[in-house]
């Protein structure tokens, strides 16, 4: 390692200092659960050389020139064994994208200062049928960790009624992901509609606490239901990945009956190994089975036929097919006023 006594997180209150030692020395302490999140998964790194202190600013696609990025090419001079799968983007350009195949990968990744690994849902050898919904449950400004403990709940009834286990983590922050494991047989717009039909029901059984809203300014003191991180080139932090906040959060799995019990902030660098050495990792049962998605698609056909239809992509994407109108609703001159 260069540079080993680097610290990457200044010490808080709560903290002590965490060291580029220290956060390599974490992904090994967590490897089984990294590399069920990663393994053979097109991945995106999110880079923070010069560490997570204030000041320093991540690029984004709107603003470039930060000190921290996102990296979706293999970077030049990798080691020989670092797997790489060919990920096509919306805008029909590709990359080379790194696909880890053992611990020694995330291990080089954060060597070269990666803090969040961002897998894709899909695997190397099928890098167009996604293996993974992804539900994730993003607190609204007005809302935080508990309102969306309380969505989480509903979304577990109603995934046992759909016959399907989900397994959720938290983000790392105030929100809740859930995934779940499915047959490599539909698309990503097929993946985004189920996810949309999903958080269409979610927001019928808890109306005025859930929302699928694309535009802030319709969402209101909700939960948002993200469908768009099922969109193709979309990616959520991986289980176990450290987030880029003080103290070094992890995103961290947790069972079902624990979430009323935890806070974001129980699970750091600093603690999680040794909750991975007691509990050991509560997703690792899900590559057991893969669910069917045909039931939320039906009732995603309902709701079309109901004229409840597709929604907003992101800005960046190409128009999509079957999309509304892709504008902010207080500046479509053509929405209907009250």
């Amino acid at each position: 390692m260069s540079n080993p006594d680097r610290v990457i997180f200044p010490a808080t209150e709560q903290t002590g200092p965490v060291t580029k030692l220290d956060i390599v020395g974490y992904y090994l302490a967590v490897d089984d659960g990294i590399m069920r999140a990663l393994e053979q998964r097109p991945t995106t790194l999110e880079r923070w050389p010069k560490g997570v202190h204030p000041g320093i600013r991540i690029s984004t696609r709107e603003r470039g020139g930060g000190d921290a990025f996102f990296q979706k090419r293999i970077p030049r001079g990798a080691p020989e064994y670092v797997a790489t799968a060919e990920i096509r983007f919306p805008s029909g350009r590709t990359a080379d994208e790194i696909c880890p195949t053992e611990i020694a990968v995330v291990a080089w990744a954060a060597q070269m200062g990666t803090i969040t690994f961002h897998p894709w849902p899909v695997r190397s050898d099928d890098v167009d049928h996604p293996d993974e919904l992804r539900l994730d449950l993003d607190p609204q400004p007005g809302t935080d960790f508990d309102d969306a403990v309380r969505v989480a709940g509903a979304a577990r009834t109603l995934l046992d009624e759909l016959g399907y286990t989900g397994f959720p983590k938290t983000s790392g922050g105030r929100g809740i992901h859930i995934y779940v494991r499915i047959e490599r047989r539909w698309t990503f717009t097929d993946v985004r509609h189920a996810a949309i039909a999903f958080g269409r029901e979610l927001e019928r059984r808890l109306e005025g606490q859930v929302t699928t809203k694309w535009w802030k300014e319709e969402r209101g003191e909700r939960i948002f239901v993200d469908y768009n991180q099922n969109a193709r080139d979309r990616t959520i932090a991986s289980a176990y990945s450290i987030r880029p906040k003080p103290g070094a959060p992890v995103s961290a799995p947790v069972a079902w009956d624990e979430l009323d019990a935890v806070a974001p902030e129980d699970f750091t660098v600093a603690t999680m190994p040794a909750r991975f050495d007691e509990v050991g990792d509560p997703h690792a049962a899900i590559d057991d089975v893969a669910y069917s998605l045909q039931p939320l698609l039906d009732r995603y056909e309902r709701d079309e036929s109901e004229g409840e239809g597709d929604m907003p992509y992101p800005p960046d994407y190409p128009k999509m097919p079957g999309e509304p109108k892709r504008v902010q609703p207080s500046r479509d001159r053509d929405r209907p006023r009250e």
